[in-house]
């Protein structure tokens, strides 16, 4: 049979004093490529002939399935120190297409979808290919936690529809991501757990794929090497610029030593424009203002006057001012009179104490 190119790739080495993992082979043939600057260990050379031309992996070839197959060297039984375990499949640049039928066209289906993403264009159809026999499907319903903080990197994320929220530490929102953003790929480079949470907050369509995976197809392709330096440099950019802002304004802090209505007051009598995030113990919370005066509140379900009433009661959290309103928000009619807000606030607080 002529057995079309194979890569065979080391994912484990214990103890193998030749080969170590990542060190990938290249059949043409008869011809077996060795990892560059490695000796050929016999016995390994064995194996894969074994592997090759046994089992499945010869109907799959024909019938152009791209398979991956695993195996471990019989190292173990000989006088070798060590051992380890390859994968073998097809190369990205194999013609590995059937001429015609469903299947085909499911294949070109994939390409299409992935081409339109950012972080997948200036890779080649055959890289496409390759790369989507990688990627999984999920659909979560708002609400979901897809990711919690502290927690280790299993997958990177591509968001195909949908938007989630970055919250960060006490609840605080840091971010909305949107369709083609990805997510969870700090962790998998960097190895350190999961800097912030991602939650859905409307209905999302996912596509991702395993942290080994990740690290297979960046060392792949330099493409994707440099779209990832170019996404971790931005983000790290924004991440010190928000410290910056925060810093420099002294508006982000703790409840504790600045109450709601310290806080409130302050935005009032600077007239500010923007809206303070709040993380307390019943939820996230936000009131915005337009020129000092309050124009939307919300908390705990509630909107509007109660809304800011209950926030007032607040003793611990922290909030962040920023100088961004929505449409909506900054479109809305005043809530009624700061002071007024302010003591029937207080008015309510001290009523319920009494009680």
């Amino acid at each position: 049979m002529n057995m079309p190119d194979t890569i065979l790739e080391i994912i484990k080495d214990n103890h193998c004093p030749i080969y170590k993992a990542g060190d990938a082979f290249r059949l043409s043939g008869r011809v077996l490529t060795l990892p560059p600057g490695k000796p050929a260990c016999m016995v390994l050379a064995e194996d894969i002939k074994t592997a090759l031309t046994t089992g499945r992996y010869t109907e799959d070839i024909r019938q152009n399935n791209c398979p991956v197959y695993q195996f471990n060297c019989s190292g173990p039984v000989t006088d070798c120190t060590g051992s380890i375990r390859m994968e073998y499949r097809l190369p990205p640049d194999t013609a590995a297409l059937p001429a015609d039928g469903e299947k085909a066209e499911k294949i070109r289906a994939i390409i299409n979808v992935l081409a339109r993403f950012p972080i997948f264009q200036g890779l080649d159809d055959g890289q496409l290919r390759d790369l989507g026999r990688y990627l999984k499907y999920s659909q979560l319903p708002r609400g979901t936690v897809i990711i919690k903080k502290g927690t280790p990197g299993v997958n990177l994320f591509i968001i195909a529809a949908g938007k989630v929220e970055v919250i960060g530490d006490d609840a605080m929102r840091i971010a909305w991501l949107g369709r083609g953003e990805v997510f969870g790929e700090m962790s998998l480079i960097s190895g350190e757990p999961v800097g912030a949470t991602i939650k859905v907050v409307e209905p999302v369509r996912l596509l991702y794929m395993k942290g080994r995976d990740f690290g297979k197809i960046l060392s792949r392709y330099p493409t994707l090497q440099m779209y990832f330096a170019r996404l971790l440099a931005q983000r790290l950019a924004a991440t010190n610029m928000a410290r910056s802002e925060d810093f420099s304004s002294g508006m982000a802090g703790k409840l504790s030593e600045v109450p709601p209505s310290e806080l409130f007051q302050t935005l009032n009598v600077n007239q500010k424009t923007g809206g303070a995030d709040l993380a307390l113990s019943g939820g996230n919370a936000r009131v915005c203002f337009r020129q000092g005066e309050p124009v939307w509140a919300e908390y705990k379900g509630k909107n509007g006057p109660d809304a800011f009433f209950e926030i007032l009661k607040a003793k611990e959290g922290r909030f962040r001012f920023s100088p961004n309103l929505s449409p909506e928000e900054a479109g809305a009619p005043e809530m009624g009179e700061f002071m007024w807000l302010l003591m029937e606030g207080i008015r309510r607080m001290d009523e319920d104490h009494v009680t």
